[in-house]
């Protein structure tokens, strides 16, 4: 009996999560669209019909919300640092809106586990910053690891445009787009070799989708640390 009502819970939260998700996708559309309603979302085709894991250079506190939007309808769990976790009310909403809490600090296993175990038993893909910060563009193997034991592929993606919130209202040109997808072997030990092969891989593939959208591109962070 307990069995049975624990099932049925869960599935009834994950309807509730779906339908919550669907909902702030709609509402998300319309925001972004009254503050801007300039955006383009380019090779789409490349996307895959499974699962995926969606990386990108961190360029605006934004541009996830327009790759989950440029993908659409395919629904993505995200990463997001435990403090804003801490106001209940954005709890709420990022967790129904299937983010889950990372400590960036001490990201520990389950930075790893939960995303490998999403990616395996639902129809959630992923999205993840490789650098981890807006303020760097070094990219980490995390998204490697997820890869490798989920069995998806890496698929990247540039955003281009405005990269402050200021600059979105000024209707600037947005354009998403996204590249061929990366295999990683899951037989394949992840040597810092290995591994060091297919971010640079990400790497060229970022390089290249922004030439293709502009060749003059050049990322330039508006609050760089110091």
């Amino acid at each position: 009996m307990s069995f049975h009502f624990n099932i049925r819970c869960e599935y009834i939260l994950k309807g509730r999560k779906n339908l919550f998700y669907s909902f702030i996708r709609v509402v998300a559309r319309f925001i972004v669209f009254v503050l801007n309603g300039n955006a383009h979302y380019e090779n789409k085709d490349k996307l895959p019909k499974g699962n995926y894991i969606l990386v990108a250079p961190h360029r605006a506190w934004f541009d996830m919300i327009y790759f989950a939007l440029a993908a659409a309808p395919k629904k993505f769990c995200f990463m997001a640092k435990k403090e804003l976790f801490k106001n209940p009310i954005l709890k709420f909403i990022l967790v129904h809106a299937n983010a889950f809490s990372v400590d960036r600090e001490n990201p520990g296993a389950s930075a790893i586990k939960k995303p490998v175990k999403l990616l395996k038993s639902t129809d959630l893909s992923l999205i993840i910053f490789p650098s981890g910060t807006r303020h760097s563009q070094n990219l980490k193997g995390g998204a490697v690891l997820i890869s490798k034991l989920s069995g998806v592929p890496l698929v990247p993606v540039v955003y281009q445009g405005p990269v402050t919130f200021k600059d979105l209202c000024k209707r600037q040109k947005l354009t998403v787009r996204f590249g061929d997808p990366i295999e990683v072997n899951r037989k394949m030990k992840l040597t810092d070799e290995n591994q060091a092969e297919i971010l640079e891989k990400m790497n060229q593939a970022f390089d290249k989708l922004d030439k293709e959208i502009d060749p003059n591109y050049h990322y330039v962070d508006p609050h760089p640390k110091k």
